[in-house]
């Protein structure tokens, strides 16, 4: 993905507080809760509204953007892209979602999936 793509994203879900990515906005995005979110990014809920973890928090949700920035590219549309992320198994992972995987951990794992369908090698 190009960088000016990422940044767009990123710019979208930035707090305007602060340079960091805004938790609230991705869990929007999402149609998530925060509790749901700090979840699925491997946090307390309490750390995500902490200005001390923003660091932490940020680099929790920069992979979750930077699927959805992809996938939005890839699909054309960043509700298309929510849904898929949500809800379209993955080949190969025993019909894990995205969501499923960054939720285990493994966002490295959706993001070279990702990767290799945008070079037109499809699972």
């Amino acid at each position: 993905m190009a960088a000016t793509g990422f940044s767009n994203v990123a710019a979208r879900f930035g707090d305007e507080h602060s340079s960091f990515l805004s938790a609230r906005r991705v869990a929007e995005q999402l149609g998530v809760t925060l509790s749901e979110l700090a979840r699925l990014i491997g946090v307390a809920r309490n750390t995500l509204t902490a200005k001390s973890s923003a660091r932490k928090v940020d680099g929790a949700l920069s992979n979750v953007v930077r699927i959805l920035a992809m996938a939005s590219e890839m699909t054309g549309d960043e509700s298309r892209a929510v849904i898929w992320f949500k809800h379209q198994p993955i080949p190969g992972w025993g019909g894990k979602t995205a969501f499923d995987l960054v939720g285990e951990g493994k966002p490295d794992r959706v993001l070279a999936y990702l990767e290799a369908v945008r070079s037109g090698v499809y699972a």
